[in-house]
């Protein structure tokens, strides 16, 4: 895996898949919700969506189960396979997204939920938005949330790289259910209008 930090490098190394994806059956079955970020990102309406880092797949998978159409996006092989046996039907694609290129296809959303920003080596964040932001259809939208820590990247930090990318703020929240965003909080979820290309 390439343009990763070593916090991600030591938290996957701790981590077994199969227990990852038990987590989120387990918070279903104890009645919360475990599809926050599919639920906000519906709100947007979108017809297409671009899962950056999209893990295992619980994001995309649940956005195609609602009629979105989907792309799944990550850096780890293994997450991406083990996406692809849970919903082969989908679109997976294995790739370092500051090398991500959808060709001429645009998604209404790009999402990257789930700490992908800073779990992006620092010297690639930049570039890992900036083609993300690629990505985005003339009118669409940017959505990340990730954790604030003193070691990771900061609003600032994020609004400068989509800035630079043509990307416009929109909104920020505190978290997926829309709650107001704090900046003495610990969370950011920031979304981004794509600007000019007509939109």
């Amino acid at each position: 895996m390439t343009n990763l930090p070593d916090d991600w490098s030591s938290w996957r190394d701790q981590v077994d898949l199969g227990e990852y994806d038990r987590r989120w059956r387990r918070m279903a079955e104890s009645g919360q919700n475990p599809h926050g970020e599919a639920d906000f990102v519906m709100r947007y309406r979108p017809a297409s969506v671009l899962d950056a880092g999209c893990g295992t797949g619980r994001v995309a998978i649940e956005l195609a189960a609602r009629g979105v159409r989907v792309l799944g996006v990550d850096t780890d092989p293994d997450m991406v396979a083990a996406a692809r046996d849970k919903a082969p039907e989908l679109a997976w694609q294995h790739s370092d997204l500051a090398e991500l290129d959808t060709g001429a296809d645009r998604f209404d959303v790009v999402v990257l939920a789930g700490n992908v920003v800073p779990y992006i080596a620092a010297d690639a964040r930049a570039e890992a938005v900036a083609r993300c932001a690629a990505a985005v259809a003339p009118g669409g939208r940017l959505i990340a949330g990730f954790t604030l820590r003193p070691d990771w990247p900061t609003p600032a930090d994020f609004h400068s790289w989509c800035v630079s990318a043509g990307l416009a703020v929109e909104d920020r929240f505190a978290t997926w259910d829309g709650d107001p965003f704090d900046p003495e909080g610990d969370y950011l979820l920031a979304v981004y209008a794509k600007i000019g290309e007509g939109s």
